[in-house]
């Protein structure tokens, strides 16, 4: 993976492997426990991280408000409403980590990608649909990871193109932070490679 110069972002990245289809991948109980707001987890949600992140998402022009708050935001929320619901096993393991590191993280089902994967600033004007309504984010500014196909996620939204279901075995993980956070995001990264480990996968650091 490439990623270009100057975007302000660190990032932490793995791929994870499964023998089984997610669909036959079950979530472990202590995932599941984790996606409660008051869950006892190993990192603590902080408001100098959630302004962090926004303020990195800023850098290129990007405005990191209403719907387009970044992912770790929408966790929040959700969970404060009772709406963070079990999907799969490596999305569950992902909102765990990113509802309590406070970093948006990205799931891409390599599978669904085609060609070498970087991560840049898409052009002027793009977007991508982000959910099997049809519905869209335009992605001025917002640095995202691309595949041969064009930009598939972000620290907001992932695309429709590329996210798990029930067939995905082999995943790409992204997790995204500023710069200055660096040691926060490398604990996140390993928390989540360690959850997944435990559920089954294959986990290749890079």
């Amino acid at each position: 993976m490439t990623v270009a110069p100057a975007l302000g972002l660190a990032l932490g990245t793995f791929t994870a492997t499964f023998d089984a289809p997610l669909a036959e991948v079950p979530t472990p109980p202590e995932v599941l426990d984790l996606l409660r707001l008051d869950a006892d987890a190993p990192m603590t949600r902080d408001d100098g991280v959630r302004a962090a992140v926004r303020d990195a998402l800023r850098r290129h022009g990007y405005k990191p408000t209403g719907r387009g708050k970044p992912a770790s935001e929408y966790l929040v929320g959700a969970a404060e409403a009772g709406r963070l619901a079990p999907i799969n096993a490596v999305v569950d393991a992902c909102n765990a980590v990113s509802l309590h590191s406070g970093l948006p993280i990205s799931v891409v089902d390599l599978d669904r990608t085609r060609g070498d994967l970087s991560v840049g600033l898409p052009p002027a004007g793009a977007s991508y649909v982000f959910n099997a309504s049809g519905q869209e984010i335009r992605l001025d500014g917002l640095p995202c990871l691309f595949d041969a196909d064009g930009p598939c996620t972000n620290a907001v939204r992932d695309s429709q193109r590329t996210k798990t279901h029930d067939g995905t075995r082999r995943v790409q993980i992204v997790v995204w932070a500023p710069e200055a956070l660096a040691g926060r995001l490398g604990e996140a990264t390993a928390w989540y490679a360690r959850l997944l480990d435990a559920s089954g996968a294959t986990v290749e650091t890079g």
